[in-house]
């Protein structure tokens, strides 16, 4: 292309960031009416990654959508990192991605090559997954918008959701930190190069690894179910999913910042306040349900409420299998760490230590 564009600055909230504030889209989404139907698996209730409608006794499949504004400036990278993103929700569900319909919001302005390059690069992606892009739909957009209706297939009886987290479950979190405040950075021409590239190698891999891993335990346990929860961390970061899993599970939640992966610059990035409107409106959805102890620096209150893209996925597990699953993710260099345990729910809902 002639013109260098950077499509950060494009955008008024990059990513995930982007998303509507928790607290709006629930209270919209509990005045709705349930859904009945049989096959219905799992469905918006628990506000869980996906849905999951069942086909047959042994086959259901899971779909998800998901789509967003620039995170990152190069555009094939762009579209590597909505691919793995919309893919992530397949994931946390224990399914596995078969195909997918892209979505294209796109300014009659920018040139069709830059539209090439974002579309070159969700297809790599995608390639990458085993999933294929089977089709789409586009419409003229003044703000660039790419994403990903993704249909999975898994099997019915072998669901993993957000809910079901026992007490005594230690909590895994497999991806670090600090994806919003590095693409705040970036759009305010603030982040160093070494920042967003290992900000962009996170967000563009797939969570397939860590989702095999945990497979890998479960397959080893002929019948035992030692993973109880599994969610992937994104817009509503942390301790916004957090929530959902302690909610969902009539459970609460201890998790140690100081045990928490972060991404390089991230701290940093945090302690310059590179917050998003996303953190704000994730701070004020989590207010009453998470506590922080006085020890804890605002760098780190500000990163488990900072709204991730492509995170990764947290896991409550019996505490009988957690060196397996460490082991198991450490085999396929996936950079996991135990973040935090479950406990009989109580005030507050989430304690950060």
């Amino acid at each position: 292309m002639a013109e260098t564009i950077r499509l950060t600055a494009t955008a008024k909230a990059a990513g995930c960031a982007a998303k509507l504030s928790p607290s709006v889209l629930e209270n919209v989404l509990k005045r709705l009416p349930p859904t009945v139907d049989p096959n219905l698996v799992v469905g918006f209730e628990t506000s869980d990654d996906a849905a999951v409608y069942k086909l047959t006794d042994d086959l259901a499949i899971v779909q998800t959508v998901d789509f967003f504004t620039p995170i990152v400036d190069d555009p094939a990278l762009f579209g590597q990192v909505t691919a793995a993103n919309a893919l992530s929700d397949v994931y946390a569900m224990g399914g596995r991605p078969i195909s997918a319909l892209t979505i294209v919001a796109f300014p009659a302005s920018r040139p069709p090559e830059l539209l090439e390059q974002i579309l070159r690069g969700g297809l790599e992606k995608m390639a990458e997954a085993k999933c294929t892009v089977v089709g789409g739909h586009s419409i003229r957009d003044d703000e660039l918008k790419f994403g990903y209706a993704v249909t999975g297939v898994i099997h019915p009886q072998k669901v993993w959701r957000n809910v079901g987290a026992r007490p005594g479950d230690t909590l895994i979190l497999t991806k670090p930190l600090g994806t919003g405040v590095i693409s705040t950075a970036l759009k305010q021409e603030r982040a160093e190069p070494e920042w967003v590239a290992a900000s962009t190698a996170s967000m563009t891999r797939l969570n397939r690894d860590a989702a095999d891993a945990l497979h890998e335990i479960e397959d080893a346990t002929k019948g035992e179910k030692p993973v109880h929860a599994v969610t992937d961390v994104t817009g509503f970061g942390l301790l916004g999913h957090a929530r959902e899993v302690a909610i969902g599970s009539h459970v609460s939640l201890r998790i140690d910042p100081t045990r928490i992966a972060y991404l390089p610059g991230a701290i940093e990035a945090a302690r310059a306040k590179f917050f998003s409107g996303g953190l704000a409106n994730n701070r004020e959805f989590l207010e009453g349900c998470a506590q922080f102890v006085d020890s804890v620096p605002e760098e780190f209150r500000g990163l488990l409420l900072d709204p991730q893209t492509s995170g990764g996925l947290l896991t409550s597990i019996a505490p009988d299998f957690v060196n397996a699953a460490l082991d198991a993710f450490e085999r396929r260099n996936v950079p996991a760490r135990v973040i935090g345990e479950v406990v009989a729910k109580r005030s507050p809902l989430i304690e950060i230590i």
